[in-house]
């Protein structure tokens, strides 16, 4: 399956534009500082760290040219699961940060407690999806700028 079968169903073609990237993966280190704040509660730490993540899938997402059709369902789930293909994230990683967007529900929906063990889990992937973003991503802003 390739990113393109997915178009009119759960994303669609964009022009790429850097600028937005730029601002997606700034947002994402902001809130990543955010999530490592102590004082914070686990769910707001939590909160901010997933949402790091989703900034990050998204910025990927759309730095090959395409973007969740937000007006459908799933498009959380959609940007998780295009990692494999825009930033060759293997799939227990995704399962993994599926699991975590489930949890993030559970806790918006029904007002569950976050465990700190789950805090530190999020921060932990948000920090290796910003790296590998750095690693995999930033080459194609550099050969964009050549």
């Amino acid at each position: 399956m390739t990113l393109n079968n997915l178009v009119g169903k759960t994303i669609e073609k964009i022009d790429i534009n850097y600028d937005t990237i730029k601002r997606l993966m700034n947002a994402a280190e902001r809130n990543i500082i955010d999530s490592k704040i102590k004082s914070l509660s686990a769910e707001n730490r939590f909160d901010v760290a997933y949402k790091a993540i989703m900034q990050i899938a998204n910025a990927a997402l759309q730095a090959k040219g395409y973007r969740t059709l937000t007006s459908k369902p799933g498009h959380h789930q959609t940007m998780l699961q295009s990692l494999v293909k825009t930033m060759e994230i293997d799939n227990d990683t995704v399962i993994l940060l599926d699991a975590m967007r489930k949890q993030r529900n559970v806790a918006d929906y029904s007002g569950d407690i976050i465990p700190e063990s789950s805090v530190k889990d999020c921060i932990a992937e948000a920090d290796k999806l910003l790296h590998r973003f750095k690693l995999v991503i930033t080459d194609l802003f550099e050969i964009a700028a050549s």
